[in-house]
């Protein structure tokens, strides 16, 4: 039988894809598409967009003193945030296998394809790497760490915590003692299964 979570899940999955073809339709908008995992723009729209884009003087100009002045604080942390990416990895290279969970691949959630827009000039390209980077990052160790935590302690929590990863929902509810104890080897065994697939 379906529980209501289990039918309300399905409802927020087909969303999700809806939400992923729309997507898709707005490619054909702003007509580009992507070819072997690169995108690929139209010639006539990297024209137009290389029209649009600031020259650097000027966008240098036109910011304000408070984003320049707080750049070197923002760009300083990509100093933790190699050293987070780093150690995740060593993490995971190492545990995962010995607990028999698949990898998370690191390129499914590290994206770097902003350089590709041709209406942005170099300090905006810079920025946007950095953002993706790091958005990137945060999202593949929440991945690795959910995997993490489905293996360990697939408790939810008692307290509401906001927006959950993925797998939180699926959880035992908090204070369910036997269902710990009688399902936590099928939650490490759904890992495992993901692993052959």
């Amino acid at each position: 039988m379906e529980s209501e979570i289990d039918r309300l899940l399905k409802q927020l999955s087909e969303i999700e894809e809806q939400v992923e073809r729309t997507i898709e339709t707005r490619r054909a908008e702003f007509q580009y598409r992507l070819k072997k995992g690169r995108v690929v723009f139209e010639q006539k729209v990297i024209a137009r967009h290389r029209g649009i884009k600031t020259g650097l003087f000027r966008f240098l100009r036109s910011s304000p003193l408070t984003a320049l002045l707080t750049a070197p604080v923002i760009y300083l942390l990509i100093f933790p945030l190699a050293l987070l990416d780093l150690g995740i990895c060593l993490y995971q290279f190492i545990c995962f296998p010995v607990w028999g969970i698949a990898r998370v691949r690191r390129s499914d959630y590290v994206v770097i394809d902003r350089h590709h827009l041709a209406y942005l000039n170099g300090v905006q390209k810079l920025n946007c790497l950095y953002c993706e980077y790091a958005n990137g990052l945060i999202a593949f160790v929440r991945e690795v760490a959910s995997r993490s935590e489905q293996y360990w302690c697939p408790i939810k929590h008692a307290k509401h915590i906001k927006k959950p990863h993925e797998r939180y929902r699926q959880f035992l509810d908090y204070g369910d003692a036997e269902g710990f104890r009688d399902r936590l080897g099928g939650f490490r065994d759904q890992l495992r299964k993901s692993r052959s697939r």
